[in-house]
């Protein structure tokens, strides 16, 4: 990056962390650390749930997901208008009304301790592999920026994040959120709008798309019902509302956003306006990528993007096969390059016979370039078998820095931390605040005074960065990032979603039914998972379905009265 790209970025991050931790004022109890005194507006909990949502990985992963398989993982988030529905008749109101810090301690009300304790351990098992997959997202860039391996890009933004987030609390965390999603609109619709002007002045934005569909890349809604594949609208609109409403009905790095509200009506608020924004923001971040598919059909892209794991096969005993790949690799493109063209003058002519021939030549020509980079692939894993050979974490990097002017670099690249902090900051907020309120007050010291309890929740606070930090070490080896922190969600969403429609709606269940029916549904759907029986948005309706007919089974069988809330 240029001097300019530096200042931009450093200055845009310490902007962040200062503007939060002046508006977050000090701290004095844990009602303040924990849910900003509940008084902030709705706008204030949209972004900020918005935020907790987006984090780098959506920004960084989006693109790239797009760029390999296209438009479908829209249809994820076609369940989250209907769950922001659900949540503002049912969740909302009655978190607000009984006053509590985390989503678990209604459980206790209206079952038992030991109901609480598990799910407070399973969400914080959850969220606790997830964000270090959220911290090892902006790791990535520092890494290829420096050069340098991302374990010390890791532990650096993890120990960022993690100070800030000690230092200002739950209030620090929304006001920074607010002003990073404003930003990060204006530096997402600044990168949609350049990679149009650096097409070719023959190409606009419509040819872009046709030849993104033509290459299958437009398959935006998928109507054929198939429990195995990952994204349809049937698992989209109904696996995708049983993730959607756990996660912001019962992840408390969610609930934590809306508890902050200053009434019912805020919060109701600021949820609809995530729910209405939510799928345009995804729809065009992934269209960005599809922008930078077509980008490089006519701008030869790096056979391979991540260019850390280029650079360990370039130092090997394979570097002259490597060389040679890439030799071919660029004498392959040139081919497409001109397939493409041809493809565009088909497009002109209105002519299908000519657009069919034209779209089955850039096929063939594409074909040939996967063939090649399946080979350079093939080199890393000789070189090394725990080579990082999934680089769609990459794409949209490898375009911001190679093309766009100077400034802008660094405002994306700001950007993607900025969504990294955001989400990592809520999300240690929320484990700090879960291991506080939900363990050590209620079950290791529940007499002690406010200053010990905020004492506490800055430790956990630095306890989850730690943890959070060593996942993030891990993260490398799971693939596309923004699939990986869906597919760890719904291994567990189903099972805590299910713990909660049992307590709001199904009255006659007792606490020890629900707790062994969480036990055993949780055990199958990790069995489910790691066999690969469904593909994983099918877990979180299965697992929540087996927590409420195996609660309805257990409960004859077991003599215990039913609270009532």
């Amino acid at each position: 990056m240029s001097l300019t790209d530096w200042i931009v970025l450093a200055a845009t991050i310490l902007l962040i962390v200062v503007y939060g931790l002046w508006k977050s004022g000090s701290n004095k109890n844990i009602d303040q650390y924990l849910v900003g005194s509940r008084s902030l507006s709705w706008y204030h909990i949209g972004f900020s749930v918005m935020a907790t949502q987006a984090s780098a990985i959506t920004f960084l992963s989006a693109p790239g997901q797009a760029y390999g398989d296209g438009m479908r993982f829209v249809q994820f988030y076609f369940g989250l208008p209907p769950a922001m529905i659900v949540l503002c008749i049912t969740f909302v109101p009655i978190f607000h009304k009984l006053k509590v810090y985390t989503a678990y301690e209604f459980l206790e009300q209206r079952f038992d301790l030991k109901t609480r304790a598990l799910t407070a351990t399973l969400f914080l098992v959850q969220r606790g592999l997830s964000t270090g997959i959220a911290i090892y997202a902006p790791a990535i860039i520092l890494s290829i920026i420096l050069n340098i391996n991302t374990a010390y890009t890791t532990i650096f933004i993890g120990a960022l994040v993690t100070f800030y987030t000690v230092l200002g609390g739950t209030k620090a965390v929304s006001y920074t959120q607010l002003l990073q999603m404003s930003i990060i609109f204006l530096g997402m619709s600044a990168a949609g709008v350049l990679v149009v002007v650096l097409l070719p002045h023959h190409v606009g934005f419509m040819h872009a798309v046709k030849l993104a569909g033509k290459m299958g890349k437009m398959n935006v809604i998928d109507w054929k019902f198939d429990p195995s594949n990952r994204y349809n609208i049937w698992s989209g609109i109904i696996g995708g509302f049983f993730l959607q409403l756990s996660y912001f009905g019962t992840d408390q790095s969610q609930v934590g956003r809306y508890l902050t509200g200053s009434s019912v009506g805020q919060s109701r608020m600021g949820l609809i306006m995530n729910g209405l924004i939510k799928i345009p923001m995804q729809f065009c971040i992934l269209l960005i990528g599809i922008l930078v598919f077509a980008f490089y059909q006519f701008n030869r892209p790096p056979m391979f993007f991540n260019q850390y794991e280029v650079k360990q096969v370039q130092k090997s005993q394979y570097a002259g096969q490597y060389k040679s790949l890439e030799n071919r690799y660029a004498d392959a493109f040139e081919q497409r390059k001109i397939k493409a063209g041809e493809l565009m003058t088909a497009f002109d002519s209105h002519d299908q016979t000519r657009i069919a021939q034209a779209q089955t030549n850039l096929k063939q020509a594409d074909a040939a370039t996967i063939d090649i980079r399946k080979e350079g692939i093939g080199l890393m894993k000789k070189n090394n078998l725990q080579a990082d050979t999934d680089d769609t974490n990459y794409v949209f990097l490898n375009f911001v820095t190679h093309y766009l002017p100077r400034g802008l670099i660094g405002l994306l690249i700001a950007i993607v931390f900025l969504a990294s902090m955001g989400s990592t900051a809520s999300a240690l907020n929320s484990l700090a605040s879960t291991t506080v309120v939900d363990i050590y007050k209620r079950s290791v010291n529940p007499e002690a005074s406010d200053k010990k309890y905020l004492l506490v929740s800055r430790l956990a606070t630095i306890f989850w960065g730690v943890v959070c930090i060593a996942m993030a070490l891990y993260a490398g080896k799971m693939g596309n990032l923004l699939e990986a922190v869906n597919q760890l969600g719904s291994y567990i969403y189903g099972t805590i979603l299910g713990v909660f429609v049992v307590a709001f709606y199904v009255k006659k269940v007792s606490g020890t039914a629900v707790f062994i029916a969480a036990v055993v549904s949780e055990i199958i759907i990790c069995i489910m998972g790691y066999f690969g029986w469904v593909a994983y948005l099918w877990l979180n309706p299965i697992g929540c379905l087996l927590v409420i007919l195996l609660g309805l089974l257990v409960n004859p069988l077991i003599r215990e009265k039913v609270k009532s809330v």
